[in-house]
């Protein structure tokens, strides 16, 4: 996990910005990734309660996705071991902690690289492109940084591994949008000096990084994930959850529709992804 303590933060504000700058991106690329795991599971355990519903994936690798997580996503590895506080890294030293921070991005290169090559399901496909050219952009960021502090040549460690990003199909949409130049503030006002930092070219296409002027990426709707009663999520039988929360939305004079957003793609969701699990 990319952790910097940054004492003196102030004297070294660019760095700062930057550090702070991915770490808001970094929150949101946990939710992209839990979202897109709740999908590839939403109907794994298919069926009604009382009839074996689960049979199908007593013999799955994690079964606490399913025992204790409503088939959706839990704050572990792929092999079930939690998050824990080991997996912070701070020494205190920018030099050491920008230096690791490279390290994690250019592991976590590695390891989406090899899970693209794992998988066919197109929603985790889609994630693996998406971040590749997103993490991508951290990799080359701290680099950026360490030469700033250090003098060093970090450029020609690029592409680390030696796979171009734009081979991967997934990834070639944002790389048309120019999302693998782009880092972004998430701050309407803050984080400003990062642009002392981030600049320069890119190391693989010789074209000028930027900070963007908007905070963040356009974001989308979320999907409205359909009820799988298997797992009780969000009930043995969602349908009285449903019929108790219209009663309650009735009462305090409501509409008689939810008034939250959600894709208009969710109602297709459940036939499209029938079959695409494994």
């Amino acid at each position: 996990m990319n952790c910097c303590v940054f004492r003196g933060r102030q004297s070294a504000r660019p760095f700062y910005d930057l550090v702070a700058s991915i770490a808001a991106e970094e929150f949101g690329h946990i939710e992209l990734v839990a979202t897109t795991i709740n999908t590839m599971l939403t109907g794994a355990a298919a069926g009604e309660p009382g009839g074996g519903a689960l049979g199908d994936v007593k013999s799955t690798r994690n079964t606490q996705q399913f025992i204790a997580g409503g088939a959706a996503a839990l704050v572990q590895d792929s092999m079930g071991k939690p998050w824990n506080g080991d997996y912070v890294f701070s020494s205190g030293d920018l030099v050491e902690d920008l230096t690791h921070n490279f390290f994690l991005e250019t592991g976590a290169r590695n390891n989406k690289l090899k899970v693209y090559e794992m998988v066919e399901h197109p929603a985790a496909r889609a994630l693996t492109g998406y971040l590749l050219v997103r993490g991508g952009v951290h990799q080359v960021a701290y680099a950026r940084a360490l030469e700033r502090l250090t003098g060093a040549d970090l450029m020609k460690l690029f592409p680390s591994p030696r796979i171009p990003t734009d081979k991967i199909p997934e990834s070639q949409p944002h790389i048309e949008r120019g999302e693998h130049l782009k880092l972004y503030r998430f701050s309407q006002e803050d984080f400003n000096e990062v642009v002392a930092v981030f600049n320069g070219p890119h190391p693989e296409t010789g074209e000028d990084l930027t900070v963007a002027d908007v905070p963040h990426p356009i974001g989308a709707p979320a999907h409205d994930l359909p009820p799988q009663p298997a797992v009780f999520a969000p009930d043995y039988a969602p349908e009285e959850i449903a019929e108790i929360a219209q009663k309650l939305r009735k009462k305090a004079g409501l509409p008689n529709e939810p008034t939250g957003t959600v894709s208009e793609e969710s109602a297709d969701m459940l036939q499209t992804l029938t079959g695409k699990i494994g």
